[in-house]
């Protein structure tokens, strides 16, 4: 995925107190990985937060600082 993830995830001190966030949306890499964590596929990250693709997931998946 190289470095395609710097296209998808912004960090700004006015949201999300400075969290790495999806753009566009208030969704934490950190919640997303969270979800991943705990089991919940793709599909069902998707269905309970439909502002979200496949390839954010994925961009979350290689966030790195």
């Amino acid at each position: 995925m190289e470095n395609n993830w710097q296209n998808l995830i912004s960090i700004n001190p006015d949201i999300r107190f400075g969290k790495p966030v999806i753009i566009g949306t208030r969704i934490c890499v950190s919640d997303i990985l969270s979800w991943l964590s705990t089991g919940m596929s793709f599909e069902e990250i998707i269905e309970d937060f439909p502002e979200l693709k496949k390839e954010h997931i994925l961009a979350a998946s290689a966030f790195t600082v």
